[in-house]
């Protein structure tokens, strides 16, 4: 649906030019939830941009349903972004005018029959919810609300395709659930495919079905959500996961270990999905001549699967040791030995 191929931007800074996007490749299949996350600078706004040609690439291939953007004339970009929605994160309504004037507006440009804009317009507040606030000025909503304003709009052409430009992070975190529960109600009732970008890991374990990490106009590791959270292979891959499963050890309980004189390993665990259903950590405990402590555990939710985090003490000598880490890999656990030092 979106393919993106050694694409590559650069732009005139104050201090020279800023290498926005380096050789960035990128596919979105049809119907996917595919986020992109970085932190301010990484490039994911440029990158959002264009899938809608709102930045064309210095270099490399930007593709929509099959069609080269950079091959296209003015008129056939319009045609193509007919097919593409965008959500803002300041919302870009006209404040002084109703809802349904600023959900019509883009139909009115396209000079779509009035029928056809009061029928349109009514099916995407029944999806957005906000029927009763038809005739309502955008002044007067609350920052949810005006939110749902923009949704409808990004959905009255009828998009294949939605972008989402930090579209809850300046919505409390109530509100930021409901939004993300309408997306995902969106793309799963409509078929849309959407393309979001945020700085905040919930946003992505709460919707997304891939993942895409940006840092410094590189995207350094993408996949499905399940994998990128179950095992990070880059450090802000890692620091991003930890803002939403904290499997770090705290300086106190380092402490405690450290004065522990018997000989120990720790072990980080993670059971996804059927895994979880298995009594792994019983039959570790009954491996001869080892003691297991449990130091902590947490379970999370993702792509609608359970994922559950351990942080294990094994305490033995290394044959019960080894045995017990044995145990563990043959069930299909994800091991990782801790380093306290």
């Amino acid at each position: 649906m979106i393919q993106l191929l050694n694409v590559s931007k650069r732009f005139d800074g104050a201090n020279g030019p800023v290498d926005a996007l380096r050789d960035v490749s990128l596919h979105v299949e049809r119907g996917d939830i595919y986020g992109i996350i970085g932190f301010s600078g990484a490039g994911k706004s440029t990158l959002l941009r264009m899938v809608n040609m709102l930045e064309s690439p210095d270099s490399g291939s930007v593709k929509v349903a099959g069609r080269e953007l950079t091959a296209l004339s003015n008129r056939q970009l319009r045609d193509v972004r007919r097919t593409i929605g965008m959500v803002f994160q300041q919302f870009n309504l006209l404040e002084t005018q109703s809802v349904y004037r600023n959900i019509a507006l883009p139909l009115l440009l396209d000079h779509t029959p009035r029928e056809r804009i009061e029928q349109r317009v009514a099916e995407v507040l029944r999806i957005v919810e906000l029927e009763d606030k038809r005739d309502a000025y955008v002044s007067e909503l609350s920052g949810g609300q005006k939110q749902r304003v923009g949704i409808a709009r990004a959905l009255a052409t009828n998009p294949d395709i939605l972008l989402c430009d930090e579209a809850t992070s300046a919505l409390d975190p109530k509100t930021t659930e409901s939004i993300l529960a309408l997306l995902k109600r969106i793309n799963h009732e409509m078929g849309v495919t959407i393309l979001l970008i945020t700085h905040q890991m919930r946003v992505i374990q709460q919707i997304c079905t891939k993942v895409g990490v940006m840092e410094d106009g590189r995207i350094v590791e993408s996949g499905r959500v399940l994998d990128v959270f179950g095992s990070p292979q880059q450090a802000i891959t890692q620091e991003f996961v930890r803002t939403v499963i904290n499997d770090s050890i705290p300086p106190s309980m380092r402490a405690l270990l450290d004065g522990d004189e018997r000989n120990f390993v720790v072990d980080r665990l993670r059971f996804v999905g059927e895994s979880v259903r298995r009594p792994v950590l019983a039959t570790v405990g009954r491996v001869e001549g080892l003691e297991l402590n449990i130091l902590g555990a947490t379970v999370e939710e993702l792509e609608d699967t359970p994922m559950c985090l351990y942080l294990v003490q094994l305490i033995g000598d290394q044959q019960a040791i080894s045995a017990a880490e044995s145990v563990i890999d043959a069930e299909g656990v994800t091991r990782e030995r801790v380093a306290l030092s």
